[in-house]
């Protein structure tokens, strides 16, 4: 599968990267590379060039209590799960010079293609996401 994303590394210049959300920012400059090395989540970022970051996003694995579960779903999982395995898309942000291009969108359809393509071989039965804001909701 081909995607959009690469893993981050230290090729590309994160303190140049700003969307705007201190939260979102401060991640990617501080706390992404940490959280990469120790397996906590894995973070893609879309690349510009040679060094710039266009966006990025974080996906790790979740679960979710079967008992949250709408009845309609609850009732095709297997009762012996408590919980059940999910991808968490954790962090998903957009440089503020590529913002209203489309570029979420895209950078959201690729985390999609991933866990679909992840969850093949360690089960996953859906993405999970914690929205920052009102904004946030509004996107996804």
């Amino acid at each position: 599968m081909t995607y959009l994303t690469i893993p981050l590394n230290s090729t590309y210049n994160k303190k140049s990267f700003s969307c705007g959300k201190t939260v979102l920012d401060d991640y990617l400059h501080k706390y992404a590379s940490q959280d990469i090395k120790r397996k906590v989540s894995a973070c893609f970022i879309l690349p510009k060039d040679n060094a710039c970051i266009i966006g990025y996003y974080t996906l790790s694995n979740d679960n979710i209590p079967q008992e949250e579960l709408p009845e309609e779903i609850k009732k095709k999982m297997p009762k012996s799960y408590s919980y059940l395995p999910t991808t968490l898309l954790g962090r998903l942000a957009v440089d503020k010079n590529f913002k209203g291009q489309g570029m979420g969108e895209l950078l959201l359809l690729d985390s999609l293609q991933r866990y679909y393509d992840a969850s093949i071989t360690i089960g996953s039965m859906a993405v999970v996401v914690d929205p920052l804001d009102a904004e946030a909701v509004t996107f996804y």
